[in-house]
């Protein structure tokens, strides 16, 4: 049985004992070994499937894997991020996160907020530029500038507003000094990948109950002009074209002629191999995240002396560590029909200089939640805490403009679509 990682362990392995901290978790199809799972497509002209599949070796032998992409680096960061959150959210994990708060604001979009989690670009994400805080916009605020200024040989201040970004990576490319913005490489990074994948086929068709054919020419459906009735028979209630024609029913189903029963979703849609996207079946997947300690150590906080400065990049880590906790008791069901069940419990290895694996560590929240705060009280006692103030912000009144002219033409295409 593997001991069980400590804050102690975490922050001498953060001091120079480490290189890197990973964790490599198998998992399988929830349906079982050999069941079909989907992928992420990609659009590729003359692909013959729309999924990223590539070779790769395996081990230190000779042998050779046809793998596919489960889960891109970036989806992972995005939903290692979403992991944080929900332990922000349930009070578990105390850290400071900006967010936009959006409720006086409601109809311009679904979300309540945007917290720092969510947002593309982290702190430096146009929507917090577009954004108040305290009546300035937030660009303009003592913070706002203070996150301008940041560089990796400074630190300071993006670690005490939003540390996450420095564990996730940040380029802050819309802010005043636009493609000249610092950028911080990132400390985390994850991906989840199939082995021996074989690709697949997907059939599809539908048998429609009330055995609506197709229409003769004289009896074709029109778009209505009155939205809420979708379509009619009448081409005198259809909506006109710019030739003052009536309008043919080109919803719905993609198949069929404009003015048929599949353009309004009614009728039969013969049966269809779909090889493009057709899904994989694999022998197993694999999760590596890797939080690189070698990066964290590039980081400076002006200001601060040494023991502040291993302070700070622990508790960096231990973020890392709650993210690797928490995703793991989210699940891993990463879209429709790719669901997947880990094959053993989360454990880490605290990479050494001379390759080894060294110590392997087991861990779960309870030990992830710990951790952080030790880290965090360790980072106060140093005189590098963390903001704990909350940090809301509200959209500018152009911001919603913006958002609200934006969805008004989307509206307007709709209709005219």
């Amino acid at each position: 049985m593997s001991d069980t990682i400590t804050f102690e362990k975490l922050q001498s392995a953060v001091a120079g004992d480490a290189v890197a901290i990973r964790s490599r978790l198998t998992l399988q199809p929830a349906g079982g070994e050999g069941d079909k799972i989907f992928p992420p497509s990609y659009a590729v002209e003359g692909s013959t499937h729309k999924y990223a599949v590539e070779n790769r070796q395996i081990g230190v032998s000779d042998k050779i894997s046809t793998t596919v992409l489960l889960d891109s680096v970036a989806s992972q960061a995005n939903r290692a991020e979403l992991a944080l959150l929900e332990g922000w959210e349930r009070g578990e994990l105390v850290f400071p996160v900006p967010f936009v708060d959006f409720t006086e604001t409601s109809g311009v979009t679904d979300y309540e907020r945007l917290t720092v989690l969510e947002t593309p670009h982290r702190l430096a994400d146009a929507i917090f530029r577009d954004s108040l805080l305290n009546g300035t916009l937030f660009r303009l605020s003592e913070i706002g500038r203070s996150i301008t200024d940041a560089t990796p040989r400074n630190a300071t201040a993006l670690f005490r507003y939003s540390p996450t970004s420095l564990l996730f990576g940040m380029w802050d490319s819309t802010g005043p000094k636009g493609g000249l913005g610092s950028r911080f490489q990132r400390s985390y990074v994850s991906e989840i990948i199939g082995f021996d994948a074989s690709i697949g086929k997907k059939v599809g068709s539908r048998i429609d109950p009330l055995q609506i054919e197709k229409v003769s020419r004289e009896n074709r459906v029109f778009k209505s002009r009155d939205s809420a009735e979708v379509w009619t028979h009448d081409p005198d209630l259809a909506e006109l074209d710019g030739k003052k024609q009536p309008v043919l029913a080109s919803r719905g189903s993609t198949t069929g002629e404009a003015g048929q029963p599949s353009k309004i979703n009614h009728g039969n849609i013969p049966p269809s191999i779909d090889s493009l996207a057709g899904g994989v079946t694999i022998s197993k997947a694999l999760q590596t995240t890797v939080i690189s300690l070698a990066a964290l150590r590039r980081l400076r906080f002006r200001g601060f002396n040494r023991n502040a400065e291993a302070a700070a990049r622990t508790a960096i880590a231990a973020l890392g560590i709650a993210a690797i906790a928490y995703q793991h008791e989210l699940d891993f069901d990463l879209r429709s029909r790719c669901l997947l069940l880990p094959q053993h419990l989360p454990r880490i290895e605290m990479l050494t200089r001379d390759g080894s694996a060294g110590e392997i560590l087991s861990m779960d929240r309870t030990a992830a939640v710990q951790i952080l705060k030790d880290a965090v009280s360790n980072a106060a006692t140093e005189g590098i805490g963390w903001e704990t103030e909350e940090i809301r912000l509200v959209p500018a009144p152009k911001l919603i403009e913006l958002i609200r002219r934006s969805h008004s033409i989307s509206t307007e295409e709709q209709v005219a679509g």
